[in-house]
């Protein structure tokens, strides 16, 4: 990776770190979305200098978000940890009660009518939301060997898999849900959103895999059930979208799948050519609805970065990973052609210009942080060996 991608996803990070209370006197702000990303990023970038004041960085982050959004509000009247644990145990295992999202407003109160736009300003839990941060303390676990970090992904696996799936009914099999109060003790939002279940499924698959090559133990809880309970509901779904974020989160779920297929830690032969079949069907849809044409105050940007950040993951596929399978390796040869899609995002969004409006400064730290993840995408998209085990050929590579 060259000093054209390091130093501007350098100057994101830490520009991310001080405003947030990470580095610097301000209070924290935490955001479990962003600071998932941020963990990834910060590993990136020790990998990329060899400063490990950057996995420090990760370090400190992974210690505020557990200790601001595994705790109650401040202007809660509940206090201590969401799991209910008293403080020792808390500490021990900060994840059993879920993680808050975070969002600026206090939760929907027992009984208060929901009013579906304020919704997405009030706190609570995303399930997709865990997932991001179960793949983040992974990442920490296998970039450090700490057996610690896996554990307390598998703890918040367990949690949500236990708070989010609706039991099976009259009308049906299991399902889930997209939203959940603090406590997880009620459903704020009964919907189930599309990919939670497969993100679930591809990601319990990698805790799984981690806690077996880790030179320590990693403990923690037997997740065959949540493994069982994700893929049945994966199965029934349609994953096809045309909603950039989603089509970037399948593309990096296949560059997962594809690295664990190497590890051996996936039996379904088939479930990487089906995420980039339907990676496929919502890139082609996508790339030719003209919604890049438009002006910078009309585009979100982390929804495009998130695809561009996918994009990545198709490279790296066709590089590293090529499917033995040929259905598979059609499908990614698809796919190779929208990989410029993504160079022309991160060129965008690069531009200063582009990032002066109001809609890029209202969602500023996501934005900011996943276009360093554009520049520096190996902390997020790679599964590296834990310490002890197969080293990569190349330093330099893992940097890409």
């Amino acid at each position: 990776m060259t000093d054209e991608r390091t130093a501007p996803a350098t100057a994101l990070m830490l520009g991310f770190a001080e405003r947030t209370g990470l580095s610097g006197g301000l209070p924290p702000r935490r955001y479990l979305w962003t600071d998932a990303f941020a963990v990834c990023n910060f590993l990136a970038l020790e990998r990329a200098t060899g400063d490990a004041r950057y996995r420090e960085l990760a370090l400190r982050l992974v210690d505020q978000v557990h200790h601001t959004l595994g705790r109650h509000r401040a202007d809660d009247a509940r206090q201590g940890w969401i799991s209910g644990l008293g403080e020792h145990e808390g500490e021990t295992h900060p994840t059993r009660g879920g993680l808050r999202i975070g969002k600026e407003l206090p939760e929907r109160a027992p009984g208060e009518a929901c009013d579906e736009e304020l919704e997405w300003e009030r706190d609570g839990q995303y399930f997709h939301y865990l997932t991001r941060w179960m793949h983040a303390l992974d990442q920490l676990s296998r970039a450090t060997g700490d057996a610690r970090f896996n554990r307390w992904a598998r703890e918040l696996a367990a949690s949500a898999h236990g708070a989010f799936i609706a039991p099976p009914s009259a009308r049906g099999p299991h399902r889930m849900y997209w939203k959940m109060s603090i406590d997880l003790a009620r459903v704020l939002v009964p919907s189930m959103g599309q990919h939670d279940a497969l993100d679930g499924y591809i990601t319990v698959l990698q805790l799984c895999a981690t806690a077996r090559r880790l030179p320590q133990p990693a403990g923690g809880p037997d997740l065959r059930e949540a493994l069982r309970d994700f893929g049945a509901i994966a199965a029934r779904g349609d994953w096809a979208s045309a909603d950039p974020l989603g089509i970037g989160g399948l593309l990096a779920d296949a560059g997962r799948v594809a690295e664990l297929t190497q590890e051996r830690a996936v039996d379904d032969e088939g479930l990487l050519e089906r995420l980039l079949a339907a990676a496929r069907a919502g890139l082609d849809c996508y790339a030719g609805s003209g919604q890049l044409r438009d002006s910078a105050q009309h585009r979100l940007a982390f929804r495009e970065l998130g695809l561009a950040i996918g994009l990545h993951a198709v490279t790296l596929i066709a590089r590293e990973h090529a499917p033995a399978r040929p259905a598979a390796r059609a499908e990614v040869d698809a796919l190779l052609r929208h990989v410029p899609l993504g160079d022309d995002i991160e060129s965008f969004w690069c531009n200063t210009a582009h990032r002066a409006g109001d809609t890029w400064r209202a969602h500023r730290d996501i934005n900011e942080v996943m276009l360093a993840t554009r520049l520096l995408p190996g902390g997020f998209l790679r599964l590296p060996p834990p310490p002890g085990q197969r080293i990569r050929a190349s330093s330099a590579r893992d940097r890409s």
